[in-house]
């Protein structure tokens, strides 16, 4: 990509304390020569650790992060909003002008993880996640910003 604008990404989920997380983490390993990631929730909910700790296991910090409600971030133009999860894209507010919206849900690591029997089930499922999630980055960017 010759030009120098880099297209602006927030992804939304609930409480933007794991999946959002990730996925502005990812966005920014994989692709910050291109994009610019944010992350929000329509609820604030803090960082999860163990979203933390997961993509600390493969090379990305999130820990300097910090969850942010919606609201803190309408008066930005984003080139692309992405809800991640089915509540998110349900109370999502509308963004106008250029903004495209992508919906994609991923599973919630947090509520799956109290039905875990042991703490390596426990991160089983958010590593999961995680990987999930890193393939959705690198799939959105080949659909989507390689045809720009």
């Amino acid at each position: 990509m010759k030009d120098q604008h880099k297209q602006s990404i927030l992804f939304i989920c609930t409480g933007n304390s794991c999946r959002s997380q990730m996925a502005e983490g990812w966005a920014r390993h994989l692709k910050g020569n291109m994009l610019v990631p944010y992350s929000a929730g329509v609820e604030n909910h803090g960082l999860d650790p163990l979203a933390i700790q997961v993509m600390a296991e493969s090379g990305v910090d999130i820990s300097k992060q910090q969850s942010k409600l919606i609201n803190e971030l309408k008066k930005k133009d984003f080139d692309y909003v992405v809800t991640i999860c089915n509540d998110a894209n349900e109370r999502c507010p509308v963004f106008t002008g250029k903004t495209k919206r992508i919906h994609h849900a991923f599973d919630n690591p947090p509520r799956l993880a109290k039905l875990a029997k042991s703490k390596e089930e426990e991160l089983s499922i958010y590593r999961r996640v995680r990987d999930e999630i890193k393939d959705f980055i690198i799939d959105i960017f080949h659909q989507r910003f390689l045809a720009s």
